[in-house]
């Protein structure tokens, strides 16, 4: 017989509802920040870091791109929890929003011509990113295997990009938006990086729960797998970096940034951390809080959200009233 299912959110609260809401008042879309704002402090950026700038993003788009189709999608076929399988799939929508806003950044800074070239030939031909980006896949293919250790690594591999690779991509936006310059443009990357703050968590929670049910020795054996993937990951970090930063000078704080990351990543799989951390500039690690602020006048997306509780329809008396008002020269 077929094999019925319907969620009951009604069922006792569990860190997955928790997890459901925060991604929820979280929710936004790219066409509400005004990235043409941004176009007199893109004129005043050099060739090489407008470039920086670009790659960056098309960087960052297919990393979504693989979240969004791949990762999420693959971990949600993998998982039977309903309330988990229901978070996977707004964490899969949310990373192709992402992947979206990159492109109104695009739209807004360059070309046709030469967004097609970035987001077809350059992210499939850069060999730096070609390596970051297949090491990640390759991992969540282990899936398939339906092997306990295959799923644990997949999602381990999938909280290292949530945690720590989209971050060299995130830290010259980050400072630039610090500095005043390309500020809506920041303020999109601002929300991605909150966004992937919780779905590193999430992931990170859901591949404990596959830990604990390990033996001694697999645990043993899978701690040590994450981190010879980790070292693997970061050798292919600090190339792609290196490509990307060296032009502007700014490579040695990137790294140490990432590397701070690195070391989060590894929190949200319950293990220590690796790397030590070392100061990097505090324009960006300001932008790292990802507590609720206020909007802000500048038509910049603040990173909370009030929510209409109270409506009520409009009456004939709000519309004397706004007429008085105007008589009134008020």
């Amino acid at each position: 017989m077929t094999n019925v299912q319907a969620i009951n959110w009604n069922t006792p609260e569990n860190i997955w509802n928790v997890l459901w809401h925060q991604n929820i008042a979280q929710m936004w879309t790219d066409t509400e920040f005004k990235v043409s704002r941004d176009l007199k402090s893109w004129e005043k950026l050099s060739v090489d870091e407008q470039l920086t700038y670009k790659r960056i993003l098309a960087g960052l788009t297919a990393l979504d791109t693989l979240q969004g189709d791949q990762a999420m999608p693959l971990i949600l076929l993998d998982t039977e929890d309903l309330k988990k399988k229901a978070v996977y799939s707004y964490m899969a929508f949310i990373e192709h929003m992402h992947a979206k806003s990159y492109s109104t950044i695009f739209t807004t800074l360059t070309s046709t011509k030469e967004t097609d070239y970035l987001l077809s030939d350059w992210v499939g031909n850069n060999e730096h990113f070609a390596k970051k980006y297949g090491i990640t896949e390759t991992q969540y293919h282990r899936l398939k295997s339906g092997l306990l250790r295959d799923r644990y690594m997949a999602r381990a591999a999938s909280v290292f990009l949530e945690s720590f690779q989209f971050y060299s991509g995130f830290y010259y936006p980050l400072l630039l938006r610090g500095q005043g310059s390309m500020v809506a443009s920041g303020e999109i990357i601002r929300k991605i990086l909150i966004d992937e703050s919780i779905h590193g968590v999430a992931v990170g929670l859901d591949a404990q729960d596959l830990y604990a049910e390990m033996t001694a020795e697999d645990k043993v054996a899978c701690r040590n797998e994450v981190y010879r993937l980790l070292e693997h990951i970061m050798v292919a970090e600090e190339q792609y970096t290196h490509y990307l930063y060296d032009n502007i000078g700014l490579t040695d704080d990137v790294l140490k940034f990432v590397r701070y990351n690195a070391n989060k990543a590894l929190m949200n799989l319950g293990f220590d951390a690796l790397y030590t951390d070392v100061a990097f500039n505090p324009i960006v690690e300001n932008a790292l809080d990802t507590s609720t602020g206020n909007h802000d006048f500048f038509s910049t997306k603040g990173d909370g959200y009030e929510l209409a509780k109270v409506i009520e329809p409009l009456e004939d008396e709000d519309f004397d009233v706004k007429s008085k008002m105007v008589n009134d020269g008020i």
